[in-house]
Parts: structure tokens; sequence; C-alpha cells
């Protein structure tokens, strides 16, 4: 798969809002690597000194009232976005992704949309 886009540098941007999204009463789950040279199935790992290979990097974000998101960032350029709103809705969608920062704001987006939350996050950009 060709290298589109930094995952190092997205896994920093699901860091640096962990704190933000914690605050406002959301659970954050580890950061999940896939690594492309292990072989199949691929386990995700939490560990990136155990990821040779890189091809994808991940939050699962839940809350205290059943809406779930989840959103992998793919190398290639793209990214998974799986949701259940807090109203219900269900979310699928595979948008393109091309720098951290538009990855960065992915993932305010999506909380937002599903936790209706996040909005200080938004608000210092």
């Amino acid at each position: 798969m060709q290298r589109l886009v930094d995952l190092d540098g997205a896994a920093a941007e699901i860091v640096r809002r962990r704190a933000g999204w914690e605050a406002d009463g959301l659970f954050v789950g580890p950061v999940t690597w896939r690594d492309e040279a292990a072989p199949w199935p691929q386990r995700l790992r939490e560990d990136r000194e155990q990821v040779m290979d890189p091809d994808s990097v991940g939050v699962r974000i839940t809350s205290p009232d059943e809406a779930e998101l989840a959103v992998v960032l793919f190398r290639g350029g793209w990214a998974d976005v799986d949701a259940l709103t807090r109203v219900g809705d269900i979310v699928t969608e595979a948008p393109d992704v091309l720098t951290v920062l538009g990855f960065g704001r992915l993932l305010e987006g999506c909380v937002l949309r599903v936790f209706g939350t996040g909005l200080e996050a938004v608000a210092e950009r």
C-alpha cells in the first residue's frame, strides 16, 4: 500500500485530543496499530514499537449513553469511520484523508457529530 499519510503524526493527533475528550466524559480506548508485515490474520497492537510496517492507526471512543465511534486511518489516504450516535443513527463512511491536519479535523468533526461534544477542541483551531 502506498504511504500517503504519516501514521505516527496521526497517532499524535489522537493523543493530543484524548484529555479533552475524557474531560467531556468520553472513554477513549488505546491507539491501535496494524502491521502490514505481520502474518495474516494481522492483530491490532497497542505498542507502536511492536509494529514494523504500520498500515493503519485507529481509536475507539465510547460514551456512558452507549454512543460509539471507531476511526481508523490507513496510510493509503483514507479512513474508516463507524459510529452509533446518541440518537441511534448508524454512520459508516470512508472519507479520503491525505494529511495529518485533515485527520485531526476528521476526528473533531466525528466526535462532535457522534457525541455532541468537543466544541472546545474545535474552537481552539
